[in-house]
């Protein structure tokens, strides 16, 4: 939809999303899947009909619907999205609320009066931090938002994948205070298998970003998934190669997150976990450190 983005979820207050209290904007859309994804509703580049059986009265109002996409099974409500002719339908329909769109169309201006609200608390360090999904994946929209945050005096951060092409990463950069950037898997046979995409185009733009005059703004991540990323193998040979492009780069290991799990249930996607995985230790996460260390990086956290 021209000049809007379609968002599926905006936290206010959050901690989690950079420096200080923040109000995070998730852009729908993803080219990754990848298969520990902890905002897997942010995959799909649609928005789609979610049933939340939390909420559901069993009234059978929606299957009564014409375009028969929603059916009950074992008193199971079964949205087959291919046939939903009119969401908004199911949603005006549903008197409990158990069905509503997993997303919203947003003009930037109605995100503005938004955002505006919580400029009070930016000033003790906050700011606006877009998230996703995948940024990028709306680059159009996010350049035209960033520059209006910027003109508002409203400090900026983007977390992405970088997969995406750098022109557009170039013509938002200005407008970017602090980039956080995915380093997930070195290994490119392996990044496609666990995300459906390779990381050729990944690992290019993040040589390009270290080695230009924004280098400063960036911070490279590594998600640390049990059996996945979090290895020494895998570490130790991003660290190599971002110490190598450049000395100062700033690196980050994020502990992983066991709360994703309960998210699959309103996704037709399967967690790669069967049971939850423990946060790593802090004993653990300090042998992280030492990898990455011993491999060159002077700036980690």
């Amino acid at each position: 939809m021209k000049n809007r983005a379609l968002i599926f979820d905006i936290r206010r207050f959050s901690m989690h999303d950079g420096a200080g209290i923040r109000t995070t904007i998730f852009f729908k859309g993803c080219p990754l899947h990848c298969i520990w994804c902890q905002n897997p509703e942010g995959i799909e580049k649609n928005a789609r009909l979610v049933h939340f059986p939390a909420k559901c009265i069993l009234c059978n109002y929606c299957i009564k619907l014409k375009d028969n996409a929603v059916t009950m099974e074992n008193n199971k409500i079964i949205i087959d999205t291919s046939k939903v002719i009119d969401a908004a339908e199911y949603e005006y329909i549903c008197p409990s609320g158990a069905l509503r769109m997993d997303s919203k169309y947003y003009s930037s201006d109605e995100l503005m009066t938004i955002v505006k609200k919580d400029m009070p608390f930016f000033k003790y360090g906050g700011g606006v931090t877009l998230s996703g999904g995948e940024p990028f994946f709306q680059a159009d929209f996010i350049i035209k938002f960033l520059e209006k945050l910027q003109l508002a005096g409203i400090y900026t951060a983007v977390e992405t994948s970088f997969f995406a092409v750098w022109e557009k990463i170039e013509q938002a950069l200005p407008f970017i205070d602090t980039l956080f950037v995915d380093f997930k898997i070195y290994d490119n046979g392996k990044h496609k298998k666990y995300t459906n995409m390779d990381n050729i185009l990944i690992k290019n733009n993040i040589k390009k970003v270290l080695q230009s005059k924004y280098s400063n703004k960036v911070i490279i991540r590594t998600p640390l998934i049990p059996k996945y990323t979090a290895t020494k193998e895998n570490l130790s040979l991003i660290a190599e190669t971002l110490a190598k492009w450049n000395k100062n780069v700033n690196y980050e290991l994020l502990n992983y997150n066991p709360l994703a799990r309960a998210k699959y249930q309103h996704v037709a996607y399967d967690y790669c976990f069967v049971e939850d995985k423990p946060l790593y230790t802090q004993a653990e996460m300090n042998s992280f450190y030492s990898i990455i260390k011993e491999a060159g990086i002077k700036n980690f956290r």
